[in-house]
């Protein structure tokens, strides 16, 4: 059984989870996807330990050091749960595997009536290692930051699952929603209960903020999006808990790459926080979703290009200071406004200099404190 969240420790720096609320803050705060990775030695060492990625997402103490490892390098504003987003497929039982080098594959894809028939919402006890993990950081935590549960989209499921692995193209996934859009529509379906389900596992586990990864949504072709991602991302907030088991609101977080297009149809999204990718400009965006058309205004994540991380630290120091003025001066007396989440606009690259991660935090922290 997972641990009550009412015998956590108190948080002792809840500034993500005032900027995700749109509550003013001292700072902008600061966090990396895939901040817990192949770029830290640390990691590398501790992956060598278990053996393989999935003997160390799937074991709970080995998760909570993954989770740590660059809160002990670098002062992040919030931790993000070691795992990953193809967990829920693999319960469904499509035969997960990461082959070195290769990345994710599924042994049993989805692709035919059959296939798609057999899916259901999976039994949580099989993804028990996850909330466990939850637990578990939640304690190591101690309250020095928040932690953030996450998922991925129901149509980035999807193609991992119709495609079998990574692609290209997306051909095979894409002719489905062409050739016979009800049996996507089915997948999708099946994909936003799970992942609603599997989510609010999370927050009862003790996760402080959710996350959606729609990391393929902006493969799709206007219209599509809207239909087959947009819709069911809409499907899975509209079933999560506003609530953790403390009592405290669990903010909701939503990351289209490629999506910047979308940014005004997204803003219709039951969510806190919209991501973005590095292709936008954040005073455009901030604009769009900062509530003149009646709606509380949503706040925002992002942009740094992560390959700006490889130039010397000079040059992450100025391009800091470059995102956070396109950005501009947070609004410091609304009781709800747009605030800023300073991140990557993707996730961290794998060969990243952790000194410089190092120098891109500092900055953020002080630029933002003036």
């Amino acid at each position: 059984m997972t641990e009550p969240t009412s015998s956590f420790a108190p948080l002792r720096n809840d500034t993500f989870l005032r900027a995700c609320l749109g509550q003013p803050t001292d700072y902008t705060p600061v966090w990396l996807m895939r901040q817990a990775g192949r770029y830290l030695p640390e990691y590398r060492a501790l992956r060598a330990q278990a053996g393989n990625f999935m003997a160390l997402a799937t074991n709970p103490a080995l998760a909570t050091e993954a989770t740590l490892q660059p809160l002990e390098r670098f002062a992040l504003d919030a931790a993000i749960l070691f795992s990953d987003i193809l967990t829920v497929p693999d319960a469904m039982g499509l035969g997960l595997s990461f082959q070195q080098g290769e990345g994710p594959q599924f042994a049993r894809p989805v692709r035919d009536e059959a296939g798609v028939a057999a899916l259901a919402i999976p039994d949580m006890d099989k993804l028990r290692y996850v909330f466990d993990a939850v637990a578990s950081i939640r304690r190591a935590l101690a309250g020095r930051v928040p932690l953030i549960g996450f998922a991925g989209s129901p149509w980035t499921l999807a193609c991992y699952m119709v495609e079998g692995a990574a692609s290209k193209d997306y051909r095979t996934i894409k002719t489905l929603l062409y050739a016979r859009p009800d049996l996507l529509h089915r997948i999708l379906t099946i994909n936003a209960d799970s992942v609603a389900v599997y989510l609010n596992a999370q927050i009862d586990a003790g996760a402080q903020a959710v996350m959606v990864f729609d990391s393929w949504g902006g493969v799709l072709a206007d219209g599509a999006f809207q239909t087959f991602s947009l819709a069911y991302t809409q499907r899975v907030l509209q079933q999560l808990k506003r609530h953790g088991a403390d009592g405290k609101e669990v903010p909701r977080i939503v990351f289209t790459k490629g999506g910047g297009q979308w940014l005004r149809d997204m803003r219709a999204l039951d969510c806190d926080v919209l991501g973005v990718d590095w292709t936008v400009n954040l005073a455009t965006a901030r604009e769009q979703l900062s509530g003149h058309d009646g709606q509380r205004p949503q706040s925002l994540q992002g942009n740094l290009d992560p390959i700006t991380l490889f130039a010397p630290p000079a040059t992450v120091d100025a391009e800091v200071q470059r995102t956070l003025a396109a950005f501009g001066a947070p609004e410091q007396n609304a009781a709800h406004s747009c605030q800023h989440i300073f991140n990557l606009g993707h996730g961290i690259n794998q060969h990243t200099p952790p000194e410089h991660v190092a120098a891109m935090v500092e900055a953020v922290h002080r630029y933002s404190r003036r």
